[in-house]
């Protein structure tokens, strides 16, 4: 992997990820564009103690422009985009409309591919392995920025999901806090360790999904992966690596060797749940990873969250009174079966 880092015309930092090391990255961002002004303010929530991002200067941000219109596919004689050169592997870029800024944080966009009309799980293991290097190097980079606590690497897909741009991306959210949904996870880790000194609540997850196998999904040398017993969505899948580790810099080589082949093979399979003739599955893949510098660090475990919003052909789960009220979720599809449905998706 070779990495160059460069500058869009407004000052926004533009990295390459190149497979060959021999790639050269000279082309310049001919655009006339002012400097990035944001409104960026993190408020706290008294009652819930939430942190609260308010981006007033997003609303103004580009929605579902047509394929010829795309900013995030390779620039063309006279139609220049965020990329600027005419081709790539993996991109990433400063978000131009970002919900974190400055000392709130930092936004970027991570391109799989310069192909508008692919998806993540449409690349082989080579690329799919760069642009997950691609994530665990900004995460690692990122862990220096004096604001950032905590880094969020994801991928959104489908206008069902909220996607405003159709180009296959996904995104990284490094935050001045530690987020509600972690903060929550450390403290029912710490609750465990409690009542369980010698044991760790993320471990004791995984060998117990392991060892009832009805969730499980997938089960390698060196990953995990599984329909939690809980699950929320109504097709959620859980990937942890077998060995412990905080967050994606700190896998070891056999694990990350393991899972681009892995993580294409559980996204094949979202894509083959409702059966042919039907669109893409709408799906969020959400990388859980421990916040920097907290004194229970080790004790967090890496792990990958993807579900689907769909939860059969043509309907979708909203979340309705309890869920967006109360934040009670009800689940349609049983963990079982959704399990069930996950293992037949491979030889379909």
């Amino acid at each position: 992997m070779k990495k160059t880092s460069t500058r869009l015309a407004d000052g926004r930092e533009l990295l390459y990820y190149d497979l060959r090391d021999d790639a050269v990255r000279t082309t310049t961002d001919p655009r006339p564009l002012d400097a990035v002004t944001t409104g960026s303010e993190i408020r706290h929530d008294p009652l819930l103690g939430d942190a609260v991002a308010i981006a007033s200067h997003r609303q103004g941000r580009t929605y579902l422009p047509p394929a010829d219109a795309c900013p995030l596919c390779p620039s063309r004689p006279g139609r220049p985009t965020e990329i600027p050169a005419d081709d790539y592997d993996v991109a990433v870029f400063e978000n131009r409309f970002p919900s974190l800024a400055g000392d709130s944080g930092r936004c970027e966009v991570v391109c799989f591919t310069p192909d508008h009309h692919a998806s993540f799980a449409d690349l082989d293991e080579e690329h799919a392995a760069l642009a997950l290097a691609a994530w665990a190097d900004r995460t690692a980079e990122l862990a220096t920025h004096p604001a950032v606590r905590q880094v969020y690497c994801f991928e959104n897909r489908g206008e069902e999901i909220g996607v405003t741009l159709g180009h296959p991306h996904g995104q990284i959210y490094a935050y001045p806090f530690v987020t509600p949904r972690t903060e929550r996870m450390l403290a029912s880790a710490a609750a465990h360790r409690a009542r369980h000194p010698h044991q760790n609540l993320f471990d004791d997850v995984v060998t117990a999904e392991r060892a009832d196998g009805r969730r499980t999904v997938l089960d390698t040398a060196h990953w995990t992966a599984f329909v939690p017993y809980a699950a929320h969505w109504p097709y959620e899948v859980h990937l942890y690596p077998r060995r412990r580790v905080p967050d994606l810099p700190a896998l070891d080589d056999a694990a990350r060797a393991e899972l681009p082949g892995l993580y294409l093979e559980l996204l094949r399979r979202f894509d083959r749940l409702f059966g042919p003739g039907h669109p893409p599955t709408p799906y969020i893949s959400a990388w859980h990873q421990a916040p920097f510098h907290h004194p229970h660090r080790t004790e967090f475990a890496l792990h990958l969250e993807l579900f689907t919003v769909r939860r059969t052909p043509g309907k979708l789960k909203f979340l309705a009174g309890s869920e967006s009220g109360m934040s009670v979720f009800i689940n349609d599809v049983p963990p079982e079966a959704a399990a069930q449905r996950l293992r037949e998706a491979a030889t379909e």
